[in-house]
């Protein structure tokens, strides 16, 4: 197997969501929605988007979850918990949990983001972006060159890139 590294796999920054760190929740949402990668011929969607500042330097990511949870209520939390009230909700209450979640969809992504705290080189080689990965439980890692990012790796495109050992192997058996 050749020497691939991380800027051989990686996603490139103009092409992953990404989002200043004053940007709505709403906003957040849009560019979920708007992004997708061909990973191997298949449809990718992201399960994070990055926030910058001003310098355009990585503060944190958003995740899907991270925005679900950003949106619930905790005055009205308690409504819709199963049990509570039997099986019926109060008369009223989808309403009122409505109107606080369109609210909240106008915070910003800094209220609920996530710092990113670790991060990979562009020229270290898929192993090291691997246990790195492994080490901290990550699903994806940014790329960095001269202290700016560059693009971002994830388990999906590492997966495929393993992958392809598997047909490596079986093509050198057949050899044998």
């Amino acid at each position: 197997m050749d020497r691939r590294t991380a800027k051989d796999l990686m996603i490139p920054l103009d092409e992953y969501p990404h989002v200043p760190y004053w940007f709505t929740l709403c906003q957040a949402m849009a560019e979920f929605e708007k992004a997708e990668f061909d990973v191997g011929g298949r449809k990718s969607l992201p399960r994070v988007v990055l926030v910058f500042n001003e310098a355009y330097e990585l503060l944190g990511m958003v995740r899907r979850r991270d925005i679900l949870r950003g949106l619930e209520p905790e005055s009205l939390s308690h409504i819709l918990r199963p049990g509570l009230f039997g099986s019926k909700t109060p008369a009223g209450a989808h309403e009122t949990l409505s109107k606080k979640i369109i609210e909240k969809l106008q915070r910003p992504v800094s209220d609920i983001m996530t710092p990113i705290r670790e991060s990979v080189d562009h020229a270290d080689d898929l192993v090291k972006v691997m246990l790195k990965m492994v080490e901290h439980n990550l699903s994806f890692v940014p790329v960095m060159k001269d202290k700016e990012v560059i693009g971002v790796v994830r388990t999906v495109e590492l997966i495929g890139e393993l992958a392809q050992l598997c047909h490596l192997d079986k093509t050198d058996k057949r050899e044998k």
